[in-house]
């Protein structure tokens, strides 16, 4: 689940040249997400008087939300459900083996 990806969260990349790389978000904005250390590229910088001579920038660039997911500690991606209980409170889980874990809690939808 995409939607549920947020600033902070450890991800692990599902499709691309980076897959199974996994590290942290850091930006989110709408369908791309920000991760460290992911999709690095290379941009060349024109001379300027403090760099007469130019030079080479490596940055991170934005990826789209459906080729990570999110994962735990161990690298392992996970599949999140979101689960009622009787106060109407909503909570993110995921299976661990046996035991259901909560990850976080949600928002109310406006």
């Amino acid at each position: 689940m995409s939607k549920w990806i947020r600033k902070g969260d450890r991800v692990i990349v599902i499709a691309g040249n980076d897959k199974g790389k996994a590290g942290e978000v850091l930006l989110r904005s709408k369908e791309r997400v920000l991760v460290q250390g992911i999709n690095v590229r290379k941009k060349h910088l024109k001379r300027t008087q403090e760099t007469p001579g130019g030079r080479i920038v490596e940055m991170e660039v934005p990826i789209h939300i459906s080729n990570v997911s999110i994962c735990t500690k161990e690298n392992q991606p996970i599949r999140l459900k979101v689960k009622k209980d009787q106060s109407g409170e909503r909570t993110l889980i995921y299976r661990d083996g046996t035991k259901e874990v909560v990850y976080r809690p949600v928002k109310k939808p406006a």
